[in-house]
């Protein structure tokens, strides 16, 4: 009896000199969160051993998609802390007037001298049915005590986790941006891409001028080379249905689908993080890279004859007209304005994807005409 006393002693006095107990099974959010930050830590490695590496663009695009990662999971893991915080929170709440009473029981039994505790009005009788009762019912205040103790444990281990994420999320959030401003200037001084061809800027403008709409734009990218621009003889029709998305998203609206204003479109419309990296999905050449009708920035890639890729709603836009890329390389960064740490620890209960303030918008254009992206794309995962 005097066992169960003391847990619950401890327990009123929060537990403080208690060895952590077990978290839940499985992937906790405590877990969660202990392997975003795991991934940040090893952005931030590949980040300094980027600087040594031959090919700097592709160490530097996996560099800042792991970043990318680290940050998503990290957003996800304190969410996922702060949810379980507040539900034990309110539990601990809940039976806080229980604790008391069994508290209070407990204590007067503790302080009751030992000769008092043999009498009973009944007799020796009485005395040994309470002895039984009090055996039998001491193993159960134990389990309780023990269960209430690991729930103490797991709301501190929560907080903890969620203070030193402020730090990490600093550091996560600087590499990020060191990271993108490497590669932007890794792109810039690269020279070893194949140039399919020579981009006349005269007829770019004309086209530009001359058109009102993406299919019109599309069809004439033909006429803005300096000399006639033969077919490609790539062919990725192997990888159709199976080719990753050019960004970490959400799909907003898919082929058809009306958005809020009713208006339909041919393509994806993706919702995506401020700044994320949007990279070819394949091998392809570059058509087209710049601004364009009320698209706003716009990437066209050709991975093969008479398929093209059309991304729009980029802020920054990598790579020269003309040139052949592999696959992976980035083509731009979508814009907005990176959160900062307070922002993100303030809204990282709420889940809603909020933070996803950017929209890429991704036409597939076959023969002249678009087709459903995901006849090309795997779009069945939020990235």
């Amino acid at each position: 009896m005097k066992r169960a006393a003391a847990w619950l002693c401890a327990l009123a006095l929060g537990a403080a000199g208690a060895p952590a107990g077990p978290l839940s099974a499985g992937d906790s959010p405590a877990d969660a969160a202990r392997a975003a930050a795991h991934q940040l830590e090893t952005a931030e490695t590949a980040l300094q051993q980027a600087e040594k590496a031959h090919d700097r663009v592709r160490a530097l695009t996996d560099t800042v998609r792991a970043y990318e990662a680290g940050l998503a999971a990290m957003r996800d893991g304190l969410r996922r802390a702060s949810t379980r915080e507040t539900q034990l929170r309110h539990r601990l709440e809940a039976r806080e007037s229980e604790v008391a009473r069994l508290l209070g029981v407990m204590l007067t039994i503790e302080t009751a001298p030992p000769p008092v505790l043999m009498l009973h009005p009944a007799g020796p009788l009485g005395s040994a049915r309470s002895g039984m009762i009090l055996a039998d019912v001491t193993p159960g205040l134990n389990a309780r005590a023990q269960e209430l103790r690991r729930d103490l444990e797991e709301v501190r281990t929560l907080r903890t986790l969620q203070e030193e994420a402020a730090k990490r999320l600093e550091d996560g959030l600087a590499g990020v941006q060191q990271a993108r401003a490497d590669l932007s200037q890794a792109i810039a001084d690269r020279t070893d891409l194949p140039q399919r061809f020579v981009e006349d800027p005269v007829r770019t403008a004309i086209l530009l001028d001359s058109t009102e709409t993406l299919a019109g734009f599309a069809s004439g990218l033909s006429l803005i080379g300096t000399e006639e621009i033969d077919d490609t003889e790539d062919d990725i029709s192997a990888l159709k249905g199976t080719l990753p998305l050019p960004v970490q998203g959400t799909v907003l609206h898919r082929a058809g689908e009306s958005d809020a204003a009713g208006i339909r479109r041919d393509g994806l419309l993706m919702a995506t993080r401020p700044r994320a990296l949007v990279t070819s999905p394949s091998a392809a050449t570059i058509r087209y890279r710049g601004p364009l009708l009320d698209l706003g920035n716009v990437v066209i890639l050709e991975p093969q004859a008479d398929l093209l890729f059309v991304l729009s709603g980029l802020e920054t836009v990598y790579g020269e007209i003309g040139q052949v890329v592999p696959a992976g390389t980035p083509v731009g960064l979508m814009g907005g304005a990176m959160p900062e740490t307070g922002a993100i620890l303030s809204t990282s209960g709420d889940g809603t994807g909020t933070d996803r303030s950017e929209t890429l918008y991704i036409e597939v254009r076959q023969g002249g005409r678009p087709v459903n992206p995901e006849t090309w794309f795997r779009s069945d995962k939020d990235g």
